[in-house]
């Protein structure tokens, strides 16, 4: 049997399981049958789906597919026979036919070692609070083995029975959240059982772990765009406070739903005018002379300017000037650097790797609602471990 499936079938399978499994969690949990660890529904099981294979296989993605549709067929016919009685022989026969028809796919490839934590996720979000004190937390714990860059070149990695991984690449992205928080909590072994990274269960509390995380993906995002150029997988607007005209105060994740543009002002240069399009979100640097304006929103906390320095990669002393646009999701799409004169398709650093749809294309000489443009065309998705957060 052999199914084309298409990028939006691919998307609904991997929906459908993901949605699956959480319920799989949801109602072992409220039957008692699995405990609560760290504050949310623990996963019993030694294995989850390996949705990351379905993304990478799509001959494994298609055996799935059909051999759900066979089970599926094979569940019909069975509920079918409890009330024909006069077909029950055909339909047992057409239920059987269609299980032994069925192209199971190999286990090796549809199931994937899980921990107890694998679908936990970070209850405070990616603020940029959150990311300055994992910054801080990691100098403290982690720096020594992974070095200051993440690149697993520490003063103490030689001695380590095993070379820490560089966490630059895409390791932060492709694992579970939480079978990442399970690492640093309970560290890890090697084949032989020796220990390859001890664990911080004692140092570290569950907070920091998170907050340790998404230090990392913010400095791996500034270390993928200050060598590639491009942000290969997706990166959200950090959270924190907001404070918007008519002095109403928000959080940067509040204005979700709208493109925002975040800019870093400069001392003297023209305030940025307002736009219709999207809303102007000005970030103020500690230290510096920033424009004198009044924005449609402006941030001004600390932390705020420290974690676009991480995601950027550069030092927080030359972010004035830059500009980074944001989609109505909250994804990091693109980034305007200090003195550019205007927006085009290139400055989207963060694609989703679709082809523009016919008809996209926006009028010659407007780049930025070209730009607007490829962002609402090509909406990226954060997949961990095959499925989408």
């Amino acid at each position: 049997m052999d199914l084309t499936l298409s990028p939006a079938a691919l998307n609904s399978l991997l929906a459908g399981l993901q949605e699956a499994q959480l319920a799989l969690r949801a109602a072992l949990h409220a039957l008692g049958l699995t405990p609560d660890l760290h504050g949310q529904p623990a996963w019993p099981f030694a294995s989850r789906i390996a949705g990351e294979m379905l993304v990478m296989d799509a001959g494994h993605a298609r055996r799935v597919v059909a051999s759900a549709a066979c089970l599926g067929l094979a569940v019909l016919a069975l509920a079918v026979s409890m009330f024909w009685r006069r077909a029950r022989l055909g339909l047992w026969g057409l239920a059987l036919a269609a299980l032994l028809l069925a192209p199971w796919p190999s286990s090796n490839l549809l199931l994937t070692p899980a921990m107890p934590t694998s679908f936990h996720a970070s209850r405070g979000g990616f603020t940029a609070e959150g990311i300055v004190r994992g910054q801080n937390i990691y100098e403290q714990h982690c720096l020594r083995c992974h070095g200051a860059d993440g690149r697993g070149e520490g003063p103490d990695a030689p001695g380590l029975a095993m070379w820490p991984p560089t966490l630059n690449g895409s390791l932060l992205w492709k694992r579970m959240e939480g079978e990442l928080f399970w690492r640093v909590r309970h560290g890890l072994q090697g084949r032989d059982g020796r220990p390859t990274m001890p664990d911080f269960e004692r140092q570290l509390s569950e907070r920091q772990v998170w907050e340790v995380l998404d230090f990392l993906q913010a400095q791996a995002a500034g270390q993928m765009l200050k060598e590639s150029g491009v942000w290969a997988y997706p990166v959200r607007l950090p959270d924190g406070p907001v404070r918007c005209l008519r002095g109403n105060r928000a959080t940067a994740r509040s204005l979700a739903g709208q493109r925002v543009r975040l800019a870093v002002p400069v001392a003297g240069a023209p305030a940025l005018a307002d736009d219709p399009r999207l809303v102007t979100l000005q970030l103020l640097v500690p230290g510096t002379l920033n424009a004198a304006a009044d924005p449609e929103c402006e941030m001004a906390e600390p932390a705020a300017a420290a974690s676009l320095s991480l995601i950027l990669g550069v030092p927080a002393g030359q972010l004035p000037g830059y500009q980074v646009m944001v989609d109505r999701q909250g994804w990091l799409r693109a980034v305007g650097k200090p003195g550019q004169a205007g927006w085009s398709e290139d400055d989207l650093v963060c694609r989703s790797g679709a082809r523009p749809e016919p008809g996209s294309a926006a009028p010659a000489g407007d780049g930025l609602d070209g730009l607007i443009r490829r962002m609402d065309a090509e909406p990226v998705r954060l997949l961990r471990g095959g499925f989408a957060h």
